[in-house]
């Protein structure tokens, strides 16, 4: 990837709102402005915000890496017809022209983002100075480190090989770590995970200070000063940080590494002195007026979008045609697909689908990311959430039982009955369930997939998702975008 010696930050105006405008002030920058921006705190910090106001780009995780293209490729909807605009994903063709172009669009806005994070990484230095002095420094340099880790850590899973002993030493992605106009070198996948590993690592040392540890998310206006370290939710803060080192360690098979990072986030968190995230209630779950489909409480890290009602807009609302919609029918009020994907119909989950109607048609929606006025987490886009560790642990415990109680853990907050399982393959078969429901929306299940070289998925040709279809295991695997194989030729 050519980096560009440069910082392009984009101003949306308005894109933060309410009590969060206050720690997002972003405006036009480049190179030649660069010595203007980076003088003191305030301008690390609107560069900071512009790297995160860009990763919800419908591009990144405002749609292809999170609600659109990457769920498609999960098997998640229905699509049947061929002239459905995501009917090529289903298929795996990656030769199709505009699955090529969305692939292209995703891989460049990730690069432009990472080459954002090296100059400010380079701004930084390698201390704290008079334009940035701590706790400044330390919080981010430490953000900036674990965002250029989290956005190479997609692309190598979603352009990658599948990670395993026989696939670690084929080529994969670059890791561009610094700022310049060099065409890094092609990688194999176990030297990025280092990569990864190594950033995430420094990261987490830097961000040991971090004031969630001991205040809280702090989701709310500091009347006394700024709020440059409030709002911890929408930052990659020191938990998300160590929970991504958990999702890392687990994508290359070390399963004790992940259990550990994961476990020492949940007893920090779960205390009864902290209980920063805490499970989401049944008051606010089952609310009628603002329910809470994004269980807000408990997200680790999302990004904050002002304009989330948009991707709902273009791919979930009732109102766009049967081959535009991402849905579990054929544009009515079957709940097949839905009775599959639930076992209990007291999950909060399945409150997600619910009948909405265009005044002459009336279908079965996916009403997650609908807007609510003054509705928790109105704006989120969840990245990283507690409930990714509760399985991770439960997969990952060498004890059955221990394994068990964090997988019920998960079941009871989502208030279904808990289960029981006569071996670790039982467990293991339902933590892929589990996994589906509660990461509908959210761009993981693909992953999940692919990282345990499921070789029967859910078939999106089908009402029911049972039977499922075969997979092929090169499908997971998506070649390298033609704007980037073109500067290697």
């Amino acid at each position: 990837m050519k980096t560009l010696h440069k910082i392009i930050i984009i101003l949306f105006i308005g894109l933060m709102a309410l009590s969060c405008s206050k720690w997002v002030d972003v405006k036009p920058v480049d190179r030649l402005g660069e010595d203007q921006l980076f003088v003191n705190s305030a301008g690390f910090m609107k560069a900071l915000n512009g790297v995160y106001v860009e990763m919800a780009h419908p591009d990144l995780y405002g749609q292809n890496m999170s609600a659109g293209m990457i769920d498609v490729l999960a098997q998640y909807y229905y699509i049947k017809s061929s002239t459905h605009i995501f009917e090529k994903f289903t298929l795996f063709t990656y030769t199709d022209a505009n699955v090529k172009a969305t692939f292209d669009n995703t891989w460049r806005k990730a690069y432009e983002l990472i080459a954002n994070c090296n100059v400010i990484i380079e701004k930084c230095g390698n201390a704290p100075s008079e334009r940035l002095p701590q706790p400044y420094y330390d919080i981010i340099k430490g953000e900036t480190l674990a965002l250029r880790a989290m956005i190479h850590l997609d692309m190598l899973r979603l352009f990658g090989p599948i990670h395993s002993a026989e696939n670690k030493d084929k080529t994969s992605i670059p890791y561009v770590n610094q700022t310049g106009y060099d065409v890094l070198p092609l990688l194999n996948s176990e030297q990025v995970m280092l990569r990864v590993k190594a950033d995430l690592t420094t990261a987490l040392g830097l961000l040991e200070s971090d004031p969630i540890r001991t205040q809280g998310v702090r989701n709310y206006s500091n009347t006394s000063g700024p709020n440059d370290f409030y709002y911890r939710q929408y930052r990659l803060n020191y938990y998300a940080v160590k929970a991504l080192l958990a999702r890392a360690y687990l994508w290359e098979g070390n399963r004790t590494e992940a259990l550990l990072h994961a476990e020492e986030v949940l007893f920090e968190v779960q205390s009864s002195e902290k209980n920063i995230f805490p499970y989401v209630t049944f008051t606010a779950a089952t609310d009628v007026d603002r329910p809470d489909r994004m269980f807000s409480t408990e997200v680790m890290f999302s990004l904050y979008d002002i304009k989330r009602s948009e991707m709902y807009r273009r791919l979930f609302d009732v109102n766009l045609l049967p081959t535009q919609k991402l849905s579990f029918t054929e544009g009515d009020v079957n709940e097949t697909r839905v009775r599959a994907y639930y076992d209990n119909e007291n999950d909060f989950r399945r409150r997600i689908w619910q009948s909405a109607s265009t005044g002459t048609t009336t279908a079965t929606t996916n009403m997650k990311y609908a807007d609510i006025v003054d509705g928790p987490g109105r704006y989120m886009i969840p990245l990283i959430r507690l409930s990714e560790l509760l399985l991770i642990a439960a997969e990952c415990h060498p004890d059955l039982a221990q394994g068990t109680a964090y997988f019920n853990k998960l079941r009871a907050a989502r208030n279904t009955v808990s289960l029981s399982f006569a071996d670790p393959a039982a467990l293991k078969l339902e933590i892929g369930k589990e996994f589906r429901r509660e990461m509908l929306g959210e761009g993981q299940m693909f992953f999940f997939y692919k990282r345990n070289s499921y070789q029967s998925i859910p078939n999106s040709a089908v009402l029911n998702i049972t039977p499922e279809k075969t997979m092929v295991l090169n499908n997971y695997v998506v070649p390298l975008p033609d704007s980037e194989t073109a500067q290697r030729n």
